[in-house]
């Protein structure tokens, strides 16, 4: 079988680069991806305010962590557009979100880090919640394929 290298079947290689700069560009443009840039910014300036000797928890650590696997997974949903794989997504998200908030309790109870960037920070979340919901709101349910798991169905 012999191949042709101009089969209009296919995009060329400029169409291809091209509609993915349009995609990176609509997820850049998401409210939710956009918060989840503001969520790292608030972050690195909390964490500039912490002594690491005090830091016996590694905090600074995993605030890091979590933001960059919720800006990470917010992508992926994108990217995967089945609903079983972005509810994946969402389910991971929120589990490091969470963790973000508990830090901030942890922060505050430990007096570590000015109390006014672990105030904005939990405001911040609470913004990231509500865009979140709405953003899983508008997942497709009707664009899956069973995954067998028997997660997110009802």
């Amino acid at each position: 079988m012999d191949f042709d290298d101009d089969d209009d079947d296919f995009e060329s290689d400029e169409e291809f680069e091209r509609k993915r700069a349009e995609e990176r560009k609509r997820v850049a443009n998401l409210p939710i991806t956009k918060k989840g840039n503001e969520i790292f910014e608030t972050i690195s300036s909390l964490v500039a305010t912490i002594d690491s000797e005090k830091d016996k928890f590694r905090y600074q650590e995993t605030l890091f962590e979590d933001i960059a696997i919720i800006n990470a997974k917010i992508r992926g949903a994108e990217a995967g557009d089945l609903y079983t794989l972005r509810m994946e997504n969402a389910v991971l998200i929120k589990v490091h979100a969470r963790s973000i908030i508990t830090i901030t309790s942890g922060l505050k109870m430990m007096n570590l880090g000015y109390e006014e960037h672990l105030n904005l920070l939990r405001e911040e979340m609470e913004e990231f919640r509500i865009l979140f919901v709405d953003w899983v709101n508008s997942f497709d349910k009707s664009n899956d394929i069973p995954d067998d798991w028997g997660l997110f169905y009802s």
